[in-house]
């Protein structure tokens, strides 16, 4: 993807509509359109086009210090990234989720027991 048919390069050009919560030179933080899959749930989206993680090491380190700035003032918070498609890459522009989390907010994540238990529950599978 270039950047001249990227959503997140409009939405840091502000030529595309976005719920910006915060600003920096190099980045920007704003509310997935969907919402998010918690409250507060931010993307920070480096104002640089870069695909993933892995493209550009400087780029991803600033953005990635852009989301602890707003992970530091949260209790409990998800920093996740994707890289490619089979890691669940949707959006070909570096994007960091910053996901606030509580006690039994119900949010699984794949790679843990309570996805695991979730799963089984919903398709009747026995362990």
């Amino acid at each position: 993807m270039s950047p001249l048919n990227c959503a997140f390069c409009a939405v840091a050009a502000g030529t595309a509509p976005a719920e910006v919560v915060r600003e920096w030179p190099d980045a920007l933080a704003i509310r997935p359109r969907s919402g998010g899959v918690n409250p507060g749930h931010l993307l920070v989206i480096p104002r640089t086009h870069v695909a993933d993680v892995g493209t550009d090491p400087a780029v991803s380190a600033a953005a990635m210090a852009r989301a602890a700035e707003l992970a530091a003032v949260l209790p409990a918070a998800n920093v996740i990234t994707s890289k490619g498609t089979e890691a669940t890459q949707t959006v070909f522009h570096l994007h960091i989720h910053v996901v606030p989390r509580a006690d039994g907010d119900g949010l699984p994540l794949p790679w843990t027991l309570q996805h695991t238990a979730r799963t089984h529950i919903l398709t009747g599978e026995q362990k």
